[in-house]
């Protein structure tokens, strides 16, 4: 069935975005995204989306004008009377704030999921979210898709015929990492981990077999690279010969590129879920586009079929 829906961009990741439009054979839709010489931002469609089936893609990583620039976009949609609009969010910021765990913080992930279907969204759909709690934030269909359908194949030759132990960085990780190991068939052990304040990990023991030859880390991000590297000394000093780590969001933020680069980690593999400049770029990292499954989901949602067949291993 030929896809119809009209497919747009915001900036925060248009390569993704020309990824997703080339694998569905569509063209993309044309909008105009602009800055005021005060630093505004404006929108405007550029072709008619009355009683069309929109899909917005735009990672809300910072800065913050991410985040605004799919409100305004969301917005401009529903005033142009386009019959659904779908935000897509390869990445979604603001997800590690997902609970009140200390007096007067505010719950940063439900404000943002309230502004996104109070723009007009009448669905989501995010990959990996840092909390799958948020998916209860919203009162509209929320597809949450997962990385590890674009990881496991090269994850399976990576480590065919090896001896590899995956790794969960925290307690917190367990399910995701467990998922891992159930599909590639390794045993899981677990990182006890002691965070004192905010992007500061203090790593402390393992729980599980202490023996790792081959270690693969898996993680939902990467964002100061403090958890991975304390866990990949941790696991160094344990004896392991190699250590990967596999995460589907690469912040890359701070001096974390430094860290892991005089790290034990052998190599970094993550997706295109952001957009990951030159600079953020180093030896080694390995990045793996997550538009094949974007895309999937996109058709599937256009064409009313199963999300959830996606993720049958």
């Amino acid at each position: 069935m030929k896809i119809t829906a009209k497919i747009f961009s915001g900036r925060s990741n248009p390569n993704l975005a020309h990824e997703i439009v080339e694998i569905l054979g569509v063209s993309e839709g044309k909008i105009s995204i602009g800055n005021f010489s005060d630093g505004e931002i404006w929108v405007r469609f550029e072709e008619n989306i009355r009683g069309a089936d929109v899909f917005i893609i735009q990672s809300t990583n910072s800065p913050a004008e991410n985040i605004l620039e799919l409100l305004l976009i969301l917005d401009a949609a529903r005033r142009a009377s386009a019959k659904r609009i779908t935000a897509v969010l390869p990445y979604y910021g603001y997800a590690r704030q997902d609970r009140k765990d200390q007096p007067r913080v505010p719950i940063s992930s439900r404000l943002i999921m309230d502004e996104i279907v109070s723009a007009g969204a009448n669905r989501i759909v995010a990959m990996d979210l840092h909390s799958t709690q948020i998916q209860g934030f919203v009162n509209i269909p929320f597809d949450h898709l997962y990385a590890k359908t674009v990881f496991i194949e090269p994850l399976k030759k990576l480590t065919q015929g090896k001896d590899f132990t995956i790794v969960s960085p925290d307690v917190g990780g367990i399910k995701f990492a467990r998922s891992y190991a159930k599909i590639l068939g390794f045993p899981l052990i677990i990182i006890d981990k002691r965070r004192p304040r905010p992007n500061k990990a203090e790593v402390m023991n393992l729980i599980g077999s202490s023996e790792v030859k081959n270690a693969l880390l898996i993680d939902d991000m990467i964002d100061t690279g403090g958890t991975v590297t304390q866990a990949a000394q941790l696991l160094k000093e344990c004896g392991a010969e190699t250590i990967t780590v596999v995460a589907t969001h690469g912040l890359f933020s701070g001096s974390c590129i430094k860290h892991i680069s005089a790290s034990p980690i052998d190599k970094v593999i993550v997706t295109n879920s952001v957009n990951i400049p030159p600079t953020k770029r180093f030896s080694k990292l390995e990045i793996i586009s997550a538009s094949p499954m974007l895309a999937e989901a996109i058709k599937r949602i256009h064409q009313e079929q199963s999300i959830s067949s996606l993720f049958d291993f």
